[in-house]
């Protein structure tokens, strides 16, 4: 079936007439579970999304060096995982829509001490996703309505991941 040369039975298993690699039997496993957490995308970019994970891991561990993707990963993320339409590049006020919500996406990447975003209080947004990635590359998210950010004063609202807004 995968065109891979099976020499024993701890290879692959044989099934209505042919050999299965177990290489090809995981490859689909895992192709299941990327559906399972991101269904609202195509599995493509979903692969995308991890080979772009993966690499600036392994460049870390070879450099111990971040590669500054932080932003792109996080939207990419926000994609794959709410079904975001992301706008086109440099589009002010948002960064995409998730049905009728105008969604801005703010990163916080490893180097983030603080944990803490800032966005612009003119922007033209009514949901704000905060996508957190730790040390070992594993993303975490939150929605937060707009409202909960309060009024305030200044141009920029800002948000915690260990508390709810300032």
């Amino acid at each position: 079936m995968t065109g891979l040369p099976i020499s024993d039975s701890s290879d692959g298993i044989w099934d209505d007439g042919e050999w299965i690699s177990w290489e090809w039997i995981n490859g689909q496993l895992h192709e299941q579970d990327l559906k399972a957490e991101f269904p609202n995308a195509p599995i493509e970019m979903i692969k995308v999304f991890e080979d772009l994970v993966y690499s600036a891991a392994e460049y870390y561990e070879l450099t111990g060096r971040y590669l500054q993707i932080w932003g792109e990963l996080g939207e990419l993320y926000a994609e794959i995982k709410y079904g975001i339409e992301r706008h086109r590049p440099g589009m002010a006020g948002s960064d995409g829509r998730m049905g009728n919500d105008w969604v801005e996406i703010k990163t916080i990447s490893p180097e983030k001490g603080k944990g803490k975003v800032l966005v612009k209080r003119a922007g033209n947004f009514n949901k704000l996703l905060v996508v957190k990635i730790d040390e070992s590359f594993r993303f975490e998210s939150r929605m937060i309505d707009r409202k909960k950010l309060g009024k305030g004063k200044g141009k920029n609202a800002s948000y915690s991941w260990g508390s709810e807004s300032e």
